[in-house]
């Protein structure tokens, strides 16, 4: 089953690379939306099936945290699976954010393989 991934970054550069990096992996993957800030995601979200949200904290707008919080408290897109790919690094916040379902958190800059891992562990051996 091919995944649907949407890649929520303020950087379009940052957003290409995951893309690319993506497309070299073994996931039979389906669609990749973008969008550049947690407002866009969650109505990219509402529209259209996602697997998976690759998201990044700092982006203006709507951050990944306020995206995060709207999510964990919708019935519907509290169940989808969020990777928080960011330089953040106060541990604090990612424990919030770990409290409120994200699955994994991978670091900026990041090895192009631990993506693919990730996906898998969160998603299941499946993908």
């Amino acid at each position: 089953m091919a995944l649907n991934l949407l890649v929520v970054d303020d950087s379009s550069i940052t957003r290409n690379i995951i893309k690319k990096i993506l497309r070299m992996t073994r996931l039979e993957l389906g669609e990749i939306w973008e969008a550049s800030n947690g407002r866009e995601a969650l109505d990219l979200m509402r529209k259209n099936w996602v697997d998976l949200v690759l998201a990044d904290l700092n982006m203006p707008d709507m951050n990944g945290a306020e995206m995060i919080d709207v999510m964990a408290g919708d019935a519907l897109l509290s169940k989808l699976p969020i990777v928080v790919v960011s330089s953040e690094g106060n541990q604090t916040v990612l424990d919030s954010l770990a409290k409120k379902g994200v699955r994994e958190f991978l670091r900026k800059p990041f090895e192009p393989v631990l993506l693919q891992e990730i996906i898998t562990r969160v998603l299941g051996e499946g993908h």
